[in-house]
């Protein structure tokens, strides 16, 4: 690739993970290596991390991070160390990859654990060469502002409205 991008796929709206493991599961049909992070989602058996598993995309999930906005009693100081050192060490390697995805990534900010100021840091010393994508709820403007490739998601219509439970294969 000659110009690596930054994208973000934030919003309200379902597909923000799904549409991240499509595009690592493209780059890696390319050729591509590829490192699919994910961040947040505590004991969460979502279905992308082992598909991507099976076809050998490198993945790294870091549950540890706990959002104050589920856990009420979380020790934001703790998560805030926790998530300063996981990002660390993704910056310590993202140069051995020519993409990288960090799933929950917004959502760090969104639930007060990164400032934006951390984020924006983040964004700008990561590695030119190597795609970057950032996905979850709670992408600032100026984090925008910084990718190249925004997409927001916009619930319109969702079936727990009407009390569908989520599904497996479907919505986890």
């Amino acid at each position: 690739m000659k110009k690596a991008c930054i994208h973000i796929y934030t919003g309200e709206g379902k597909g923000k993970t799904t549409a991240a493991a499509g595009l690592a599961l493209r780059a890696k049909s390319r050729g591509l290596r590829v490192l699919f992070v994910q961040l947040m989602k505590e004991d969460f058996k979502g279905g992308e991390i082992s598909l991507l598993n099976k076809v050998s995309i490198e993945t790294r999930v870091y549950n540890q991070i706990r959002s104050p906005l589920f856990y009420p009693d979380v020790d934001i100081e703790k998560s805030h160390k926790t998530a300063l050192r996981v990002l660390e060490e993704i910056l310590s390697i993202a140069d051995q990859y020519d993409l990288v995805v960090i799933d929950e990534f917004n959502n760090l900010l969104r639930s007060g654990i990164l400032n934006e100021k951390e984020a924006i840091r983040f964004i700008d010393i990561f590695p030119s060469a190597t795609e970057l994508v950032l996905t979850g709820r709670g992408a600032t403007d100026r984090m925008i502002e910084r990718a190249d490739y925004v997409t927001y998601m916009k619930e319109i219509k969702h079936p727990y409205k009407q009390g569908v439970k989520a599904r497996e294969g479907i919505e986890f």
